[in-house]
């Protein structure tokens, strides 16, 4: 909280030399009691580009601070996969200023408010310049110090908030004064600065104090003061005497006048959930001056969900209910704020002959009328926060509740308003709405069909209704009859329309219209992605742009329900948002969709060979992949940053080897197979290796490149030998083997590694171990030495299946030393599960029990699912060896939930079976 420093017992402060070292403590004392990641400290320390040294710079900044805290309550440890410092919590000023301001949160007012201003002052007493002052200028620093910024933003709020109450807001003037003039465009602390300026009797200055800030607000964000700022002076004002007159109301006029609710939508069923959160958010519980937002898609039922519990919360809002259509996305003109305070008001009791003309003045004489009102706003169709600003009533007992396309989240940030997603109706919901809409008994008589319309029609209430408007007009049609219609891609927007205005395809034009031209563009483009998810490097393959902007366009298409981030960065859609965006790109010339794929695909090939290198070091591409414009793709730095994103990317890698083979592009598809294959020995399901192999095996064999061919028949073996296909990864490896034998370079090498795992996996041990050494030796011969692991690895498991131990313990050493600088590559992994193996079978159980703790370490660190549910399965056959069934039933679970994972489910049967029969000697 400021400049970071280390205080000594004896009270001196010491600063650690250098802005990195500085860093390291900030990250550890801010996780104090947690492991913090190796890959965090590169990221504050270096950002997206940590040096190759790295890992070595960090650890002897680790070693220097242990020297540095030596004799202190603190301790620091290594404990993978990083570092933890621990020691008492008061130690870290950090969070010493958490505590207190915990502590003063639960103080109630109003008798709490004097000991909570106390606690207060001596958190924020901790503060001694900007936070994080001495570390380097990275992401992640801003990001830290921003929430500790944060965090004393809101403690200052608080403290002047509790002396405002006591009648002390004189007391913090000169806080406030600083951060206002630090931070002039948090309204919260403009509006305290307001309050308390008045409250000392400087009328003059409070004004000023607001003028400047709204000044600040218009230049800066182009934006008018909130509802919190603009409360504080309405206060200010009203206290004052020479206040101007704000409009006479009728004497006569009562809440009868404020009833504008629209009738409730006939049929409406379900959103009993969201109804419920409404009642909590803006119901007769609701908090001081509540605010929440209804976002969703076009067609998803918001209007229909609002207005339906807004008339069974009436009785909560006896001075009246007010409703305006802002058509912020219909089609015509956008409704006028002023025009529809003008309504307000009217409604409120306002003689319209009386009514001031201007925007400004019409606000104010609103906020005056609803400010000790009981009231209701519904604002519907709201495009963006600024044209809502002048509606908010300003009474603490008022609730608004808004409805937009939009997720508004400036009305989050500087409102707290209240976010709810609408997204697809849950199944019994879209059940109970088609069985309302064609009668119980239609619906019952078939509901496979109804299950399958609900899902085609992605469970949205629009869609729900026109396909349920057909089959009204049909009687005699049976519900799956419209089924193939839904089904048939070509055919599903056009089977939701009506003959009227009414249909997806239209909903989603009028959306479409407030979109900038690159997310558009966006929208059309996504069309050939095929995976369920995008990120912003892919969408920037596809506009030809920089990530920056694709996460603009992204952002803006999420905002308006065209996508959903389900994990930050990642984006999904529905399959009726897929289909009007491949309508669009239809409309297009071919060539777009061509360009736009081979894009696609160069993107992923890029970054998969850069995965790629990092599991399997000296990898053969086979011809340079082409070129990223940097910095376009993602940045893979590490084994398990690599599996991460292939684990998130795999569906679309396996879909782009089709679209790039129905491109005729059979090059490209092969090659983005083979460079997967290698990611696959990570993670994976092995059913959907086997898929992405045999797509890349017939681009490969339509290429007529005999290397291409080989290396993709060799490739899918291997994956064949893994699921229990041994005969046919036979017959591939010895087509691939005869296919190279006059060449005896990488792939002729390749292919009969393969060759000899494919034969141990018919049980000829003997002939498998001869094909392996006949591999080595040509690694040797050849000089091969970056194809010698993956060879040097199989032998030895070969070795250990025909039962010498010894010769596969010296393979898998000789595999290791090759690969020392690459711990967590896939060939060092697997050779180490073999060396522990081999010691295993060795008797040699002290050696064999430090091999696999190491070994599931690295494992589990570098992400490599595989491997580590293969280690876990051998780890538990050493351990039954050793006569510690319950440790070896651990073990043998863990290795069932990863097996699970990937698909392998006889491996599963097997260790369920395993475990079964473990029970017996697990009870005595």
């Amino acid at each position: 909280m400021g400049a970071v420093e280390l205080r000594t017992a004896d009270g001196r402060t010491l600063t650690p030399p250098g802005a990195k070292r500085c860093g390291v403590l900030a990250l550890l004392a801010l996780d104090l009691g947690r492991t913090v990641p190796v890959e965090r400290f590169f990221e504050l320390l270096w950002g997206d580009e940590p040096p190759a040294q790295a890992r070595a710079a960090l650890q002897g900044h680790i070693a220097a601070l242990r020297k540095l805290i030596a004799g202190s309550p603190l301790t620091l440890l290594t404990r993978t996969p990083g570092y933890r410092l621990d020691g008492p919590a008061d130690s870290v000023d950090a969070l010493l200023f958490e505590h207190l301001c915990a502590r003063a949160a639960g103080e109630e007012a109003p008798d709490g408010d004097e000991r909570a201003a106390g606690l207060l002052r001596q958190a924020l007493d901790l503060w001694h310049g900007a936070a994080l002052a001495n570390l380097p200028d990275t992401t992640l620093r801003h990001a830290l110090a921003d929430r500790l910024d944060e965090g004393r933003a809101r403690a200052l709020e608080s403290w002047a908030e509790r002396l405002l109450r006591l009648g002390r807001g004189a007391d913090a003037i000169p806080d406030l004064d600083r951060a206002v003039e630090a931070d002039g465009l948090r309204e919260p602390l403009c509006a305290l600065l307001v309050r308390c300026l008045h409250q000392a009797g400087r009328l003059s200055d409070a004004l000023a104090a607001y003028r400047r800030a709204r000044r600040r607000l218009t230049a800066e964000l182009g934006v008018s003061p909130g509802r919190t700022l603009q409360s504080a002076v309405d206060d200010v004002l009203a206290a004052d005497p020479r206040e101007p007159g704000r409009g006479r109301v009728r004497p006569d006029s009562g809440p009868s006048a404020a009833r504008q609710l629209p009738r409730r939508a006939a049929g409406f069923v379900g959103r009993a959930a969201e109804r419920r959160w409404l009642d909590a958010e803006c119901g007769a519980g609701r908090r001081s001056g509540s605010l929440a937002v209804v976002a969703g898609p076009a067609g998803a039922g918001k209007t229909a969900t609002v207005v339906q519990w807004a008339h069974a919360a009436a009785d909560a809002f006896p001075d009246g209910r007010l409703f305006a259509d802002l058509n912020g996305f219909g089609p015509g003109h956008r409704a006028q704020p002023a025009d529809v305070l003008g309504r307000f008001l009217g409604a409120l009791g306002a003689q319209e002959s009386e009514l001031p003309e201007d925007l400004p003045a019409r606000a104010a004489l609103y906020r005056s009328l609803t400010g000790r009102r009981r009231l209701l706003v519904v604002l519907d169709n709201v495009r963006d926060a600024e044209e809502v600003a002048d509606l908010l009533p300003a009474g603490p007992d008022c609730a608004t509740v808004i409805t937009s396309r939009s997720s508004l989240e400036d009305l989050v940030v500087t409102e707290g308003a209240a976010l709810l997603r609408l997204g697809a109706l849950p199944a019994d919901d879209a059940f109970s709405l088609l069985e309302h809409l064609l009668t119980p008994a239609r619906v019952r008589a078939e509901p496979a069909a109804v299950a399958q319309v609900a899902e085609l029609c992605d469970r949205l209430p629009l869609a729900l209704r026109i396909a349920a408007a057909r089959l009204a007009a049909q009687p005699g049609w049976g519900i799956a009859d419209l089924v193939p219609e839904l089904a048939d891609e070509r055919t599903r927007l056009q089977a939701l329309d009506t003959q009227g205005t009414i249909s997806v395809r239209t909903a989603l034009g009028l959306t479409m219209r407030h979109l900038s031209f690159t997310a558009q563009n966006l929208l059309a483009l996504l069309a050939v992605h095929p995976g369920p998810e995008v990120d912003a490097h892919a969408a920037a393959a596809l506009l030809g742009t920089d990530p920056a902007e694709a996460r603009r366009a992204l952002s803006s298409l999420a905002a308006h329900h065209l996508l959903a981030e389900g994990t930050p960065g990642r984006y999904g859609r529905h399959d009726l948002i897929r289909l009007y965006g491949a309508e669009l790109l239809a409309e297009r010339p071919d060539s777009e969709r061509t360009a736009a794929t081979r894009a696609l695909v160069d993107h992923y090939l890029t970054v998969a060979a850069h995965g790629a290198a990092l599991l399997q070091p000296g990898i053969d591409c086979f011809g340079p992949p082409p070129a990223l414009p940097s910095p376009s793709g993602p940045r893979l730095s590490t084994v398990r940053s690599a599996l991460d994103w292939f684990r998130a990317e795999e569906p679309t890698i396996r879909g782009l080897v089709t679209s790039a083979a129905d491109l005729g592009d059979h090059d490209r598809a092969w090659r983005l197979a083979y460079l997967a294959n290698c990611l696959y020995y990570g993670t994976g399901r092995r059913t959907d290796r086997v898929s992405c192999l045999r797509a890349g095996l017939r681009s490969a064999l339509l290429t007529g490149d005999p290397t291409a061919v080989a290396l993709m028949e060799a490739s899918a073996a291997r994956a064949l030998s893994g699921t229990g296909r041994a005969e046919e990864a036979h017959r591939l490896a010895a087509r691939a083997v005869a296919r190279t034998a006059d060449t005896g370079g990488n792939v002729h090498v390749h292919a009969l590694t393969v060759l000899a795992v494919a034969t141990a996996a018919r049980g000829e041990f003997g002939e498998a171990v001869r094909l392996g050494e006949q591999a080595v030796a040509l690694t040797e011969e050849h000089g091969l030495t970056e194809h010698a692991p993956f060879t040097l690895s199989n032998t030895a498991a070969l070795h250990g299946f025909a039962g010498d131990a010894g010769q596969a313990l010296r393979r898998a050493r000789q595999a290791r030393a090759l690969l020392a600088d690459h711990p967590e590559a896939t060939f060092q992994l697997s050779a180490m599960v073999n060396e522990a193996h081999a010691l295993q079978l060795l008797d040699r159980p002290a050696e064999a029990a430090r091999a696999w703790q190491h070994t599931l370490e690295l494992c589990r660190a570098a992400g490599t699912v595989h491997l580590h549910a293969v280690a876990e399965r051998h780890f538990a056959d050493f351990l039954l060896d050793s006569g510690r069934p319950a440790e070896a039933a651990r073990h043998l679970r863990t290795a069932a939930g990863l097996s699970a994972g990937l698909g392998d489910t006889t491996v599963v049967r097997q260790l369920e079976e395993r475990l079964a029969a473990l029970r017996p000697a697990l009870r005595q």
